[in-house]
């Protein structure tokens, strides 16, 4: 593995500044295009599972906070509330959970609403010291993949299941893999919510999930959020630390505290459950990941640039500019690294991370053929032009680590 900082300063993918400040790190075009990436996927695939995405303001009143617990139990994390005069305080929100149950509540439920998947790749901001931030993996404002699922106690192990596989399935598309599964309790001390019953319900759900999906676990206190426990997906960085890159939440507390309720079948008020569920935790830990694990060579649909297309002399820049624009026009992020450059030898080396290159010669050009060659050294045989572009589009598309199908696959 490799150190996410250093790659990432030579890569072009981030960096920081102090007259921005420490943990606000900014994003370079290369970098901002694997964020684009990842954000769509994630969205994409969260559409596909039922999920309807919202937005959220980044600040909330005091009193938001106050009902949620977050400032009883999670105020030496928060930022400072900044006056807006009257009285009245507003605060840079530290989780993005009040807010949706704000939304839930914000009209009538029934028992036919749920289970209610609400989505959100939203701000958030944590005061962290000086001290703790590194990188990516420990910044103070985090664009977080978060989503929060309204349900009736009967669903919480079937919605908690879904988004263990919905995280699943994300982890193979990109290539990474878990540590292992946490199951995070509470531990001693009063930074918990004081609700025994609640507790043992929300763990039994997830203790059920765990062994319904046959994943090994290991139970550790201490580790919970204020509000209920969780199931961490834990990541290691190139150094061997660990860290919580995916949670799933099971949460009686806040629906109680916010007075959530849906109308049953039976007519009757009842109070929902809140599942919390990130698939890829905050984008900025799952870039530092991905840039570890990979190195920068990305899979095909994370690259900053997917084609470089490589005309042999002057002569072929023609049909090189006519391939990318076939590219282009499929959704492809592509590169044309034309003679003026340097030889072909050179240029080929300074796209060796580009998981498709297309070299166009003069035997190519006469014949309305490129050749492709795939990161991993490759090289299968030539294809005209339109079915190249489409035969990539369609790899990208699946969203996988395979960079090619058929009989050169290898």
């Amino acid at each position: 593995m490799h150190d996410h900082r250093e790659l990432g300063r030579e890569l072009g993918l981030f960096g920081s500044d102090p007259l921005i400040g420490a943990g606000l790190p900014y994003w370079l075009p290369d970098g901002a295009a694997v964020r684009h990436a990842l954000e769509e996927y994630i969205r994409g695939q969260e559409r596909a599972a039922g999920y309807r995405h919202v937005y959220s303001p980044v600040l909330g009143k005091r009193e938001l906070y106050e009902i949620s617990g977050h400032w009883a139990h999670y105020r030496d994390d928060m930022f400072p509330p900044m006056e807006l005069g009257g009285g009245e305080q507003v605060v840079l929100r530290p989780s993005l959970c009040p807010h949706h149950a704000v939304l839930f509540r914000s009209q009538a439920r029934s028992y036919r609403d749920l289970p209610l998947r609400l989505a959100e790749l939203g701000g958030m901001f944590r005061a962290e010291l000086s001290g703790v931030l590194a990188g990516l993996t420990r910044v103070r404002a985090i664009q977080l993949n978060d989503a929060h699922l309204f349900c009736t106690p009967e669903q919480v192990e079937e919605e908690a299941a879904g988004a263990l596989e919905l995280i699943g399935r994300a982890y193979a598309a990109m290539g990474i893999r878990a540590a292992r599964y946490r199951l995070s309790l509470p531990g001693p001390g009063g930074k918990y919510a004081a609700a025994p019953e609640m507790w043992r319900r929300a763990t039994e759900a997830l203790v059920g999930v765990l062994e319904r999906l046959g994943l090994p676990y290991e139970a550790e206190e201490g580790e919970a959020a204020f509000y209920g426990p969780k199931i961490d997906v834990q990541v290691r960085d190139h150094a061997g630390r660990e860290s919580t890159l995916s949670t799933v939440q099971v949460d009686f507390h806040q629906p109680e505290r916010f007075g959530l309720r849906y109308v049953g079948a039976d007519g009757a008020r009842h109070r929902p459950v809140m599942v919390h569920r990130s698939v890829v935790g905050s984008v900025e830990r799952a870039v530092a990941q991905l840039v570890e694990v990979h190195g920068g060579a990305f899979p095909a649909w994370l690259a900053p640039v997917q084609v470089a297309v490589l005309p042999v002399a002057a002569e072929q820049e023609a049909a090189a500019r006519e391939f990318a624009a076939r590219c282009v026009a499929l959704g492809l992020r592509v590169e044309v690294a034309d003679a003026r450059q340097g030889s072909l030898g050179a240029r080929v080396r300074r796209a060796r991370l580009v998981p498709y290159q297309g070299v166009i010669g003069a035997r190519e050009a006469a014949d309305g053929l490129v050749a492709p060659r795939l990161r991993d050294g490759r090289r299968p045989a030539p294809l005209p032009g339109p079915e190249l572009a489409s035969r990539i589009a369609a790899l990208v598309g699946a969203y996988g680590v395979r960079l090619w199908d058929g009989p050169d696959a290898g």
